[in-house]
């Protein structure tokens, strides 16, 4: 048995952001498996239904992983794509016209075929609403700055505001849009305070 992977310590310029300053990297594409969907986070049911879909089938493509490659890792921290067709809905928290996408990043020798196997798996034995609704898919946000912030969600505007400040200085310019809004939810918002959430967040950039 091979030495169990952690992608955050192999990637730790990814996953280890400072809250003190922001960073200009580069992130090579990566492997994902993820569900989208509209609507406010902290009410909608197909948000909820994501998660609760994402979580199961990850953990199973771990297991098979390591019983048939022989290859254990670290399963990855929930992440999410944040944007709106109308970019001032996102801006002034208007969240019920915002759209999302949610993932977990996957080493990149997990196939579709053992994705797909772990999906038949969980749908026998939970079956969950929006199982049907996955994607294997890959993201490559090339050039990004990122910044830690650590507090609620609903108070991340100020270091936003920073990142975006940060983006500017090194010369570089987003959309929102293609390029949209990332985060990294590293601590477990069900059992962390408000105050002591940590989210790394990022945005991909083009470099003038």
């Amino acid at each position: 048995m091979n030495k169990k992977i952690d992608l955050k310590k192999q990637y730790r310029e990814l996953y280890a952001a400072s809250s003190e300053k922001a960073a200009l990297i580069d992130v090579p594409e990566q492997k994902i498996l993820s569900i989208a969907g509209t609507g406010d986070p902290n009410t909608s049911l197909a948000f909820q239904q994501g998660v609760e879909a994402l979580f199961p089938v990850a953990f199973k493509t771990k297991f098979l992983s390591k019983k048939e490659l022989g290859r254990d890792y670290v399963v990855m921290p929930l992440e999410g794509l944040w944007w709106a067709d109308d970019m001032t809905d996102f801006t002034t928290g208007n969240r019920e016209n915002w759209q999302w996408k949610i993932f977990i990043v996957q080493p990149d020798f997990i196939t579709s075929g053992l994705i797909k196997t772990a999906r038949a798996e969980v749908k026998q034995k939970k079956n969950p609403p929006a199982l049907d609704k996955l994607c294997f898919e890959t993201l490559h946000e090339g050039p990004s700055v990122q910044i830690l912030h650590v507090g609620p969600y609903t108070e991340e505007g100020p270091t936003i505001d920073r990142l975006h400040g940060f983006a500017r200085e090194q010369n570089c310019s987003f959309d929102g849009l293609v390029q949209k809004h990332h985060e990294i939810y590293l601590s477990d918002m069900r059992r962390t305070a408000p105050e002591k959430l940590r989210t790394i967040l990022r945005q991909p950039v083009s470099r003038r």
